[in-house]
C-alpha cells in the first residue's frame, strides 16, 4: 500500500513539498565558543550549561584551559568539544590522554585547528594577531580566538573582497575581566556575547 502511495506521486512533486517545507524544520546549528578558562570549573560549567540550553550543539575552546582534568565539567552535558591549547599549556601529554578516551567528547588538536561545522569553516587559534591575519585570507567563514581576554565580534576585509568575521569570546574564567563567551549561529551567522550567568548577573542585551 505505501509503496503504490510512491508510484502515483511524482518525484519532482514530492522534491517540491520538502523544498517548500517552513525553513524552520532544519535546526540551524549554534555553537558556544568560549576561552581562557584558566582552571575555573565553576565558570566553564555554568557557561556550557547556559550554552546548552540556549540550544548550543558544540563547544569551541580557544586555548589556556591549562589543566585538562578542567574539561571534566562538559561530560553531563554530552556536547563535542572542540579545544586547542594557549600560552599556558598546562599538561599537554594528559590533555591528549583525556581526548583519546573513547567516552570523552574532546577532541584536542594543539596549537590551532581548521574544522567544518554546520557547513561552515572555522579557524580557531589562541592569539588573536595570529586570527586577524587567517581572517584576510578569505579562506574561512568564521576565525575564533583568545588570549587577551577581551571579548569582540568584528568583520575582516579579506583578500577575495569579502568580509570574515573574527570572533573573541573573551575569558570565561573571569580573569581581570567580567566572564564572558559567544553563543553563535552559523546558519545566520550571528554571534551574540553572553556573560556567565550566576545569582548577580545577566546576559549582555
Amino acid at each position: 500500500m505505501v509503496s503504490g502511495l510512491y508510484r502515483c506521486i511524482p518525484v519532482r512533486r514530492l522534491l517540491a513539498a520538502l523544498y517548500a517545507c517552513p525553513t524552520d524544520r532544519f535546526a540551524s546549528m549554534k555553537i558556544c565558543i568560549l576561552s581562557d578558562s584558566h582552571d575555573n570549573r565553576t565558570l566553564l560549567e555554568a557557561a556550557v550549561r547556559d550554552a546548552k540550553a540556549a540550544g548550543a550543539e558544540a563547544i569551541l575552546h580557544c586555548g589556556d584551559v591549562v589543566a585538562p582534568s578542567t574539561l571534566e565539567v562538559l561530560k553531563p552535558y554530552n556536547l563535542p568539544a572542540h579545544v586547542i591549547h594557549g600560552n599556558n599549556t598546562g599538561d599537554l601529554y594528559m590533555m591528549g590522554l583525556i581526548a583519546a578516551k573513547l567516552s570523552n567528547r574532546t577532541t584536542y588538536y594543539g596549537q590551532d585547528a581548521g574544522i567544518e561545522l554546520g557547513g561552515k569553516r572555522i579557524f580557531m587559534v589562541h592569539y588573536p594577531h595570529y586570527a586577524e591575519a587567517m581572517a584576510t585570507t578569505g579562506d574561512w567563514d568564521l576565525v575564533c580566538c583568545g588570549h587577551d581576554h577581551k571579548a569582540d565580534i568584528r568583520s575582516i576585509r579579506n583578500m577575495s573582497g569579502n568580509s570574515t568575521l573574527l570572533v573573541n569570546p573573551g575569558t570565561v574564567g573571569g580573569i581581570k575581566a567580567p566572564a564572558t563567551w559567544v553563543l553563535g549561529d552559523l546558519d545566520k551567522m550571528l554571534f551574540k556575547i553572553q556573560t556567565v550567568c550566576t545569582n548577580d548577573t545577566q546576559n549582555i542585551a
